[in-house]
């Protein structure tokens, strides 16, 4: 039982982190262009911003797992309906591991507060 808590307690996290390095790499794509390497590192910065979005998300919800639950779901909504309308196969890569994290924030939260209620 204990391993099992621990699993669920560090597999949001893990994902969430994983998943936010995945993004980032999507971000060397601005270097390919062989523009000048000032607008490369600009437009490389500029490209970070959804991986640092991810972690920073993982951060808050770290003690607070509610918080990565709503945010994770909402960010895999948003996702879906801008930037992957029509694209399946982005929709699928990207809102599908935003929404298993917050499925797994949920059950971590909702395991925690069971075990403080007493069931």
């Amino acid at each position: 039982m204990r391993f099992r808590r621990r699993l669920l307690f560090w597999a949001p996290r893990a994902l969430g982190l994983a998943f936010s390095l995945f993004l980032a790499v999507f971000a060397l794509d601005a270097f390919s262009d062989g523009q000048p390497l000032f607008d490369a590192v600009l437009e490389f910065l500029i490209h970070l911003l959804p991986s640092l979005v991810v972690a920073t998300v993982v951060a808050v919800s770290w003690r607070r797992e509610w918080i990565g639950a709503v945010t994770f779901a909402a960010l895999s909504l948003a996702y879906a309906g801008t930037t992957a309308r029509g694209h399946f196969d982005w929709m699928l890569i990207v809102s599908g591991p935003l929404l298993l994290v917050s499925m797994l924030f949920l059950w971590n939260w909702l395991n925690q507060r069971r075990q403080v209620l007493g069931g």
